[in-house]
């Protein structure tokens, strides 16, 4: 019964965070969605600007801090190991869909290209970070991270085995392929309105503030295996390999 209970509150919570996560693609790129990041009442600068920064707190806190392996210790005593992962998806997909509810647009216009070329080269590239991030999630078993494999682990008869330290694919050149992909997603849009630009500014903050935490837990947890693949791996983009100086003629001397 226990196991029949984590799966299903597994499955529902992955179900939840799906749905939350595709809305807040149509949310950031302005289609499909109802609400998106330039819709809705205009009210003044800074009690907007107060507010939406506040909402972008509240998700950047959530995850930073239920992320964090002293934190892990504490929940586990109230949360069972199968249905950690799933409540820490919850969080952050109430987390979400709350930003996406109550954010307030800043419609003034920051940069607006007219070219359509330039426009579809931007859409194509944000587009193509919404694919990385996916493609990515998926290289390093995208249901264990987000906790469907745990929560349905006993059901299935098999254990939840920890994760694996490995580089497939664009992890051979960049440690973090999902930041890239949302960075790319956030940042390449013909029309950056102020709001926009202060989501997209706000959220690459917290990027690098995560990538730095959460590298901490990965030298803790693989050491210098860890610190090897840092020195060969770029962070968020491949490291450009360093030009080997001219020759002088005095080496054969």
């Amino acid at each position: 019964m226990k196991g029949l209970l984590s799966a299903l509150y597994s499955a529902c919570v992955y179900l939840f965070f799906l749905a939350t996560f595709l809305y807040a693609i149509g949310f950031v790129e302005g289609v499909v969605v109802s609400k998106t990041i330039d819709s809705g009442p205009v009210a003044g600068l800074w009690p907007t600007l107060g507010i939406d920064l506040a909402l972008l707190a509240v998700f950047a806190v959530q995850h930073s801090v239920m992320a964090r392996p002293g934190f892990k210790k504490v929940w586990a005593r109230v949360a069972p190991e199968p249905v950690e992962r799933s409540t820490y998806v919850l969080f952050a997909s109430l987390a979400l869909a709350l930003l996406i509810w109550r954010w307030r647009p800043l419609p003034t216009m920051v940069w607006s290209l007219d070219q359509p070329m330039a426009a579809i080269a931007l859409r194509t590239v944000s587009w193509a970070g919404w694919a990385m991030v996916l493609i990515s999630s998926f290289l390093i078993s995208h249901f264990h991270l987000f906790g469907l494999t745990q929560g349905t682990a006993r059901l299935m008869g098999r254990s939840a085995s920890p994760q694996e330290f490995t580089t497939p694919l664009f992890y051979r050149w960049i440690r973090h392929p999902i930041y890239t992909g949302f960075i790319l997603a956030f940042w390449a849009t013909p029309q950056m309105s102020l709001g926009h630009l202060v989501f997209a500014a706000a959220t690459t903050g917290y990027i690098l503030l995560g990538i730095w935490l959460e590298e901490r837990d990965l030298v803790a947890q693989f050491g210098a295996r860890y610190i090897r693949y840092r020195q060969a791996a770029g962070m968020l983009f491949p490291k450009v390999p360093r030009l080997a100086p001219p020759s002088t003629g005095r080496e054969s001397s």
